[in-house]
């Protein structure tokens, strides 16, 4: 293949690079950008779909953002393509802020107390807990014997308190930066526009002159 890798990158590879690209955040972040203002729709419906990436990142559906993001950007009707970017925000830098918010204002609505400890823990009990799913749905076909007590713990002290409370916080940020996005993409396009038009006026000014030369010589 053409686009084939010519040093296979090992497991640890991928995952380093999952938690810290190979250009650092701060490239990522430029090129998500980049690509956002250069997507070719209407300003409000790229902000739309900005606004449900942010929303989806106060999500703990690790591993299903990209879908979430899509179904929100369809059902308000945004751009698909820029909610799958935007879901860029939820990264190992936030996430810890994320989560601590998220946890903390879902026990206070749930009336459940907040551990600090699971908090500080978060990452380890979603593996944690998709092991234990994963181990439990192969046991539907084997021998072995499904054990949901420990995934009922996780589902009532963490990841139901973790979606309640990443609601509200999901939606004012993903508002916040619809409204932040939606200028700065559609100034974004009309420069582009412009500067294509000025490029389009030379070179048809340079077909004008090359041909008003062909008919003297002629």
């Amino acid at each position: 293949m053409v686009f084939k890798r010519r040093a296979k990158r090992s497991y640890a590879r991928i995952l380093a690079e999952a938690f810290y690209p190979r250009g650092g955040w701060t490239r990522a972040f430029h090129y998500v950008r980049h690509r956002l203002h250069r997507l070719p729709d209407k300003p409000y419906r790229i902000a739309r779909g900005v606004a449900a990436g942010v929303f989806v990142s106060f999500t703990p559906f690790f591993g299903l953002h990209f879908i979430f993001a899509a179904l929100v950007a369809k059902l308000i009707r945004g751009n698909i393509l820029a909610s799958l970017l935007a879901t860029f925000f939820g990264n190992p830098l936030t996430f810890p802020i994320i989560g601590f918010v998220s946890l903390k204002l879902g026990h206070l609505i749930l009336g459940t107390r907040f551990d600090v400890a699971a908090h500080a823990s978060l990452l380890s009990s979603f593996t944690s807990a998709g092991g234990e799913l994963k181990d439990n749905f192969f046991a539907i076909f084997t021998d072995e014997t499904a054990h949901w007590e420990s995934l009922i713990g996780f589902f009532d002290s963490v990841f139901l308190p973790y979606l309640v409370g990443g609601i509200v916080p999901g939606i004012m940020t993903g508002v916040a930066f619809y409204y932040l996005s939606e200028p700065v993409i559609a100034a974004y396009q009309k420069r582009r526009r412009k500067k294509l038009k000025e490029r389009f006026e030379k070179l048809k000014a340079k077909l004008h002159a090359r041909a008003g030369k062909g008919s003297e010589g002629g």
